[in-house]
């Protein structure tokens, strides 16, 4: 693997080189303010105000630079402008196509700027990174405070960069009017659906995109499901693709729906079915969250395990469930609490949504793991949803050779049923992809090329490839032809630029590639920034279980609901996932930046709990209505930012190994629910009456706490 600063010189257009952030000057520098730190010889504030200076001369120099280049594209498209406005009203064929490609072109000079304004963005980010971690102080913390919002910052010409969006906006305009539109004079503004696409078009999106950290639906579900992208692909697309099975995704996928039905189908009718074995309905908690405390353990074995396998866990899981939700029915004929409890274990050992996670990042190709990412978290949300409902239609009750089927053991029989019939067509259809290991692959560059949006291209065409985020940048102008973005230099470098990056080709590539297999690893892997996102994760957690488990408990003391009208409730929040979520992926967060939706939801969440609250007399059912709706839905907007900051902010090697990233998310989010199911039980030594404000202050005491926390590391969420 290549270091950055030599990425970053191999990767430069060479008639724009003296106009890139000189990142081993920076480096130097950073050595330099490291040696004399530690010998006393200069203190902390004068390497701050001398190395925000240097910051602000190499920012300062390419954004002007990209400025003057800004210019030159806005004076080459006005002088198109003339011509187009005659040759529309000429008609004349020839020199209407020749003038599109003229736009074209522009085009991809465009993209040539925007991928120079990437790198230098990214080798920002770097050196800042390797600030903090020389220092051991929250420099970009200070330096991004400081400038992104001041009126006169060049750092702010670079995130919010509007005269790139002008230049977009007139090719694509200009593009679309020169299209045969079969005399529709409808702009594209109007109705874009009826623009032509076009492959320069969509790559300058594309681009565009990227540095703006836009997204739309699908890729915010994706971000949803926390499946972290190496930051340095090591592996071929070629062997991803010979992996990729449809009908074993869909089986994943179906795993998914299925465990998440049958971790809610219980919730409407548990305090009940424990009064019927001779328990407190309060003991529901316990019930519910036994689950949750054997899925603490089993995401460790089955992360493990899907080091070597994926349809041995997902057999295992399959037959651990149908046990477990066996046992569940039987409780209640064998009149055994014991047995209750035992049976919702076994669900809970049976939980290998590590195992899914895990086969869409590595047997998933790149092209469709965005999509197979949304279907993750849309398989959850369904089964949320439908748990519950599946619940209001078990209203009957029945023997059969003196077997009781009622609203108590129907879930767990149902459940049974559906693990037994899903281990016959994971057994007939599930095909286990070739173990082929990254550390065992090695990229072919020399003869073999790479694959760039499904078609192939020599070394001599080749892309300079952005190894920091795993990405490619096509700039394909028709079918049959596609343009580089830029050559290859063929100079060689001289031996002491080599030399200093041996210090980062030791620090990052070795580092990076070695899989995280250890709880101790991945801890000092957790940046404070991860570790607030966790913590905001955990209470996001706390609050929606709290909401859900107690639901029946609550509403059945304060407004005797019966079963279905729990079920009914429930399945009404579970539905508002996926709405909430098109929501805020297509269009809120377009408009706001996701750290500013993560603050405004974590505040939201906690007024939700304060008029939860029981304070008056009376309690009524808008208001528990009300609350639980607010609570639930903005908790669940904040899931969706939290992962997705989460997934920028992590270490790219918590991509890798047993301990990942989506372990993490997964056993803090877990524990979170273990703990609110344990809170519910132990306030039922209080009285019922008591229950709601019990579990209630935890939860605002964690949402204050992940606020305050979210304040202090927000300008490192950037």
């Amino acid at each position: 693997m290549v270091a950055f600063g030599k990425k970053l010189r191999e990767s430069q257009i060479q008639e724009w080189k003296g106009h890139y952030i000189d990142y081993k000057l920076m480096k130097k520098k950073l050595k330099r303010y490291t040696q004399q730190v530690e010998v006393g010889t200069e203190n902390h504030l004068i390497v701050l105000k001398d190395f925000s200076r240097l910051l602000d001369c190499q920012i300062e120099k390419f954004v002007l630079f990209l400025l003057e280049q800004q210019g030159i594209l806005a004076s080459r498209l006005s002088n198109l402008g003339k011509q187009n406005d005659s040759l529309l009203r000429q008609a004349d064929r020839e020199k209407v196509s020749e003038l599109r490609e003229a736009y074209r072109s522009i085009g991809q000079d465009l993209l040539r700027i925007l991928f120079f304004v990437e790198m230098n963005v990214i080798g920002l980010r770097k050196i800042l990174k390797k600030f903090d971690k020389r220092f051991g102080f929250k420099f970009t913390n200070y330096y991004v405070k400081t400038r992104a919002n001041h009126p006169y910052s060049q750092l702010r010409q670079v995130c919010k960069h509007v005269g790139i969006g002008a230049v977009v906006g007139a090719i694509s305009r200009n593009l679309a009017d020169l299209q045969d539109h079969r005399g529709s004079y409808i702009s594209i503004y109007d109705q874009p659906a009826l623009s032509h696409p076009d492959p320069v078009v969509d790559s300058i999106r594309a681009a565009v995109d990227r540095l703006s950290n836009s997204t739309n639906f699908l890729h915010y579900m994706g971000k949803h499901a926390l499946i972290v992208q190496d930051e340095f692909p090591s592996s071929s697309e070629d062997s991803t693709d010979d992996n990729y099975h449809f009908m074993s995704l869909l089986l994943n996928l179906a795993n998914t729906f299925l465990y998440m039905v049958n971790t809610y189908i219980i919730v409407p009718t548990a305090d009940r079915y424990t009064m019927t074995l001779g328990a407190a309905a309060t003991v529901c908690g316990v019930v519910i969250g036994s689950m949750a405390v054997a899925q603490v353990f089993s995401s460790v074995y089955f992360s493990a395990w899907s080091n070597r396998s994926y349809m041995r866990p997902l057999v295992f899981s399959s037959i651990v469930l149908f046990v477990g939700n066996t046992l569940y029915a039987l409780a209640y004929d064998l009149d055994s609490l014991s047995v209750l409890l035992i049976g919702r274990l076994f669900c809970g050992l049976g939980s290998a949504r590590a195992v899914n996670r895990r086969y869409i990042s590595d047997c998933v190709p790149l092209k469709l793991r965005m999509q197979a990412s949304a279907g993750f978290v849309s398989a959850s949300a369904l089964g949320m949803a439908c748990g519950p409902a599946l619940a209001c239609l078990f209203q009957t009750e029945f023997k059969i050779y003196k077997m009781t089927f009622n609203e108590a053991t129907l879930p767990g029989w149902v459940m049974a049923l559906a693990w037994l019939v899903y281990l016959l067509w994971l057994c007939i259809s599930f095909r286990e992809p070739s173990r082929e290991t990254k550390e065992n692959v090695v990229p072919e560059e020399s003869n073999s090329g790479r694959y760039i949006n499904g078609s192939r291209e020599t070394k001599e065409n080749a892309l300079p490839e952005e190894s920091y985020s795993g990405r490619f940048i096509n700039i394909s102008v028709d079918n049959y032809s596609t343009q580089p973005l830029l050559m290859n230099s063929n100079n060689k470098l001289q031996d002491e630029d080599e030399d200093e990056d041996c210090d980062d080709a030791e620090e990052d590539s070795k580092e990076l590639q070695k899989p995280v297999n250890s709880i101790v690893s991945a801890y000092r892997l957790l940046t404070p920034s991860v570790k607030v996102q966790l913590l905001v994760y955990f209470m996001l957690k706390y609050a929606m279980e709290i909401v859900l488990a107690e639901s029946s408990l609550i509403t059945g003391y304060y407004f005797i609901w019966s079963t279905s009208s729990v079920a009914i409730f429930l399945a009404c929040l579970g539905l508002t996932v996926l709405p909430v979520n098109v929501l805020i992926g297509s269009y809120i967060s377009n408009i706001f930046e996701e750290r500013q939706v993560l603050l405004a939801s974590e505040i939201l969440v906690c007024i939700g709990i304060l008029l939860s609250f029981h304070i008056f007399s009376s309690y009524s059912v808008p208001q528990y209505v009300g609350s639980a709706l607010l609570t639930f839905v903005s908790a669940e907007v904040l899931e969706g930012v939290n992962l997705s900051l989460l997934s920028r902010v992590m270490s790219s090697r918590l991509s890798r190994g047993t301990f990942n990233g989506g372990l993490l998310s997964t056993e803090a989010g877990t524990l979170a629910r273990v703990v609110a199911d344990g809170t519910i039980t132990l306030a039922g030594y209080l009285g019922v009456s008591k229950v709601l404000n019990t579990t209630l202050v935890p939860s605002l005491f964690f949402c204050v706490c992940s606020i305050v926390a979210t304040c202090f590391t927000y300008n490192s969420l950037y």
